[in-house]
C-alpha cells in the first residue's frame, strides 16, 4: 500500500524540523558573515518555526490541509528576521499547495513544496541568489525532476537533502560576501536542519512539543503560593486565543472585526485583535475570561487558548507595569513606531516623538506579532515604522500587510543612525503620506552610520586583517579598521569616515563602555574635529560598543 502523509504526520514533521534546528541553531548562528557577536539566523528561524509548532492543536491531525494551515499561520505571526520571514513564506506556499487535501502521496507533497518556492520568491521584492531561497529552490527542482512511479518519501527526501547540501556549498560562489568571509549561507544551513528533522519524523521518530523547546523555557516557573485562598483578584487574567470562524455559526464574509473589537473593549482592556483569513488572533485583559470565551464561541471554535492570572505574573516578575492597562491615547493623524535596543537609545527615540519603541535590534529581532501589538497601541490614521535594522525590514512589511486598522508605512531604515536622523527630521506638515515617505528616504540617503564591535574570530574582510578579540570599525558590509583598543578603533573609524567634514557627529555609547573612556574619547573628538558638533549619549545598547552617526 502506498504511504500517505496525513495531518498528524505532517505536524510531527514540523515538530521534528523545529527540534533538529533547535539542537543545531548555534552552528547556524555562528555562520554570520561579520566577525562580531551578532549571529541570530538560527534563533530567528527557530522561533519562527516554533511559532508554527505552537499553533498546531490536537485537532490539527484531522487533515493534512488543516495541519499545514495551522503551522503556516503560526509562522506568519511569529516570523523574525529575513530568514524567518522567508521560512514563513515557504510554509505558507506549502500550505496553499496542500489546500483541501486530507492525505498526500509523495507527488502531491512535492508539488506543494514547489508552491513554497513560488510563494517565497514572490514575497521578496529583490530576491538574492546564494541564500535560503536558492538552497530551497534547487532542492525542490532536483528532487522533483527525479520523481517517478517508484518514488517514495524516503527517496524524495534523500534527493532533496543531497541537493540542499550541494546548493549550500555553492552559495559562496553566488554571493561574494560569503566567499570573502569564508562561510556558507546561514539561512540555507538552517533549512537543512529543518529538512533533516522532517525526514526523521518520516522515518518514524516522534516529537513532542517539549522537544522543540531546547534552550528556551516553554513555560515560566510560577509561584502558586503567590495567590492564596485569601487573595483578591486585582489584575485579572491575560487571555489569548486563536478563534477559527465557522460558516455554521456566522457569515464569515460579513464578519465585522470592528464590532468584535468594540465588544472586547467593553468587557476588557489592553485589547489586541486582528484577522488572518478565517482566524482571529485575540489578546485581552479581563476578570471574566469565561464570559469572553462563551461570547466568542458564538462565531467559531478555538484553535488555541491561554489564560494567565496576572497577579501571579506580577508577584513572579515584579513587572506589573507590563500588564497595566494603557489609557487610550488621543487619536491623531500620524504615529511613529521604531525598533531599538538599549535604554538610552529608546529614551532618545521617545523624546524625538516615537509613540512606541519596540524592543529589538541585532541578535534580538522582534516578531511580526510584536510589531502588530505596537501598531495597535498607536491611535493614528497613518503609522510610520522605522525598523532600524536590515534584518527587521521584511518582518515589518509582513506585520504591515497583516494590520488593517491604519495605513502602515515602512521606512527602510537599516541602522540606528538612519532611524535617528529620519525621526528627528520627521515633518508631517504637508499632509501627504507619499511625500513624507519620500522626504524621509532622502534624509536616510545622507546619513553615515559607523559601528564598533568586538571581533569573535580571525578573518580578512574588505582588505582589513581582523584578529579575534580586537575591535573593528565598519559601515554596512565594509570594515575600515581593526584595533586592539576599543576607543582607538572608534577614533580611527571617525578619521576614516572624514568626520570633520560633517556638521554633526552623534556618538552612542554601548552598555560595556566605561565613563572615563567615553569622556576621554569625547575630548579627543572635540579637539580633532573642531568644526563638527560632537554629541555623546549613553545608549546602553548591546553588541555595538560605539555607534557613530554622521550628518
Amino acid at each position: 500500500m502506498e504511504r500517505l502523509v496525513d495531518g498528524a504526520l505532517f505536524a510531527n514533521m514540523v515538530r521534528g524540523g523545529a527540534a533538529n534546528l533547535s539542537a543545531n541553531r548555534k552552528i547556524v548562528n555562528d555562520l554570520n558573515v561579520f566577525p562580531i557577536p551578532d549571529g541570530d539566523t538560527g534563533d530567528n528561524m527557530y522561533m519562527t518555526i516554533n511559532s508554527g509548532v505552537s499553533n498546531i492543536s490536537e485537532e490539527s491531525g484531522s487533515s493534512l490541509s488543516y495541519a499545514a494551515s495551522c503551522a503556516a499561520q503560526g509562522m506568519l505571526l511569529g516570523a523574525r528576521g529575513n530568514s524567518g520571514v522567508i521560512l514563513s513564506r515557504i510554509f505558507a506556499g506549502i500550505s496553499k499547495g496542500l489546500e483541501g487535501i486530507d492525505k498526500a502521496d509523495v507527488a502531491a507533497l512535492a508539488k506543494a513544496f514547489t508552491c513554497g518556492v513560488d510563494e517565497a520568491y514572490g514575497a521578496v521584492a529583490v530576491p538574492v541568489e546564494g541564500t535560503i531561497l536558492t538552497v530551497y529552490k534547487d532542492a525542490v527542482k532536483f528532487a522533483g525532476e527525479r520523481l517517478n512511479e517508484n518514488s517514495s518519501f524516503d527517496s524524495y527526501f534523500d534527493d532533496f537533502l543531497a541537493e540542499m547540501r550541494r546548493s549550500l556549498e555553492r552559495t559562496p560562489d553566488l554571493l561574494a560576501v560569503l566567499k570573502e568571509a569564508g562561510v556558507v549561507d546561514s539561512g540555507g544551513a538552517g533549512f537543512i536542519y529543518i529538512a533533516e528533522g522532517m525526514k526523521n519524523a518520516l522515518d518514524g521518530e516522534t516529537f513532542g512539543e517539549n522537544q522543540t523547546q531546547t534552550g528556551y523555557s516553554a513555560q515560566r516557573s510560577v509561584d502558586l503560593n503567590a495567590f492564596t485562598a485569601d487573595s483578591v483578584l486585582e489584575f485579572g487574567y491575560c487571555t489569548e486565543f486563536l478563534l477559527r470562524l465557522q460558516r455554521s455559526k456566522t457569515d464569515i464574509d460579513a464578519f465585522d472585526l470592528d464590532d468584535f473589537i468594540a465588544y472586547l473593549n467593553s468587557v476588557g482592556n489592553s485589547v489586541v485583535a486582528f484577522r488572518e483569513d478565517t482566524i482571529i488572533k485575540v489578546h485581552v485583559h479581563t476578570k471574566k475570561p469565561g464570559d469572553i470565551l462563551n461570547e466568542c464561541q458564538k462565531y467559531g471554535e478555538f484553535l488555541t487558548t491561554k489564560i494567565e492570572n496576572m497577579t501571579l505574573q506580577y508577584n513572579e516578575t515584579g513587572m506589573y507595569k507590563r500588564f497595566t492597562p494603557k489609557s487610550a491615547k488621543p487619536h491623531k493623524e500620524y504615529g511613529i513606531v521604531s525598533v531599538a535596543a538599549g535604554k538610552g537609545i529608546k529614551e532618545t527615540f521617545k523624546s524625538l516623538g516615537c509613540d512606541a519603541v519596540v524592543d529589538g535590534g541585532q541578535s534580538m529581532n522582534p516578531s511580526a506579532e510584536d510589531l502588530i501589538k505596537a501598531f495597535s497601541n498607536v491611535n493614528a490614521d497613518t503609522i510610520f515604522v522605522f525598523p532600524n535594522n536590515s534584518n527587521i525590514i521584511m518582518t515589518a512589511k509582513q506585520a504591515a500587510s497583516l494590520y488593517d486598522k491604519a495605513d502602515v508605512r515602512i521606512i527602510p531604515t537599516r541602522t540606528i543612525g538612519e532611524g535617528y536622523a529620519a525621526i528627528s527630521m520627521f515633518d508631517p506638515s504637508s499632509g501627504n503620506s507619499d511625500m513624507i515617505v519620500k522626504d524621509l528616504e532622502e534624509v536616510i540617503s545622507g546619513v553615515v552610520t559607523g559601528m564598533v564591535s568586538k571581533a569573535v574570530r580571525d578573518t580578512e574582510i574588505s582588505g582589513v586583517t581582523v584578529r579575534k578579540d580586537d575591535y573593528i570599525g565598519f559601515v554596512g558590509d565594509d570594515v575600515y579598521i581593526d584595533n586592539s583598543i576599543r576607543s582607538e578603533a572608534a577614533f580611527g573609524l571617525a578619521e576614516k569616515l572624514n568626520a570633520g567634514r560633517y556638521d554633526i557627529m552623534l556618538v552612542i555609547c554601548g552598555e560595556d563602555t566605561p565613563k572615563e573612556e567615553t569622556d576621554a574619547l569625547y575630548g579627543k573628538f572635540k579637539e580633532t574635529f573642531k568644526r563638527t558638533e560632537v554629541i555623546m549619549i549613553d545608549g546602553g545598547q548591546p553588541i555595538y560598543d560605539y555607534i557613530i552617526i554622521l550628518e
